[in-house]
């Protein structure tokens, strides 16, 4: 257990991961001149922490590994779909709760808003993958 700080494709991940969240809560500081700490844990936003660690996952595992290797390839599919549901079923889930929160706002007297902020545009998602890449292509 001691060792898996060795391992620099995870850490890479890790870093991609805090990197992204990070910059979420420079952009609403700099919007909003508030330091929303909980941003840090937040889905949804610029950049997409999920696309910027699976990058830097495959990135990773294709600089350690090899872009022949069975891990590779396990991990770019797996940072396709995470993307693809990121931009795709996410965002639509967003747009959804948005118009249900507009539609129910002072409707009903006990209702809970819904998270608007789940899914990312396409836009949040390229540059969260090029910061995973970048991320991995330096630590690894």
């Amino acid at each position: 257990m001691e060792n898996i700080i060795y391992n620099k494709v995870l850490v890479a991940a890790v870093i991609a991961w805090f990197l992204a969240q990070l910059t979420k809560v420079v952009i609403t500081l700099l919007r909003t001149r508030d330091l929303d700490l909980s941003k840090m844990f937040a889905s949804g936003g610029m950049p997409s922490s999920h696309s910027s660690t699976v990058t830097a996952l495959a990135t990773g595992v294709g600089i350690q590994e090899g872009v022949e290797s069975a891990a590779f390839a396990i991990a770019v599919i797996l940072a396709i779909i995470v993307m693809y549901d990121a931009s795709g079923v996410r965002l639509a889930v967003s747009m959804q709760a948005k118009i249900l929160n507009d539609f129910f706002h002072g409707k009903i007297k006990d209702y809970k808003q819904l998270n608007e902020l789940v899914g990312h545009t396409p836009y949040q998602v390229i540059v969260g993958a090029i910061l995973g890449i970048a991320v991995a292509a330096w630590y690894c």
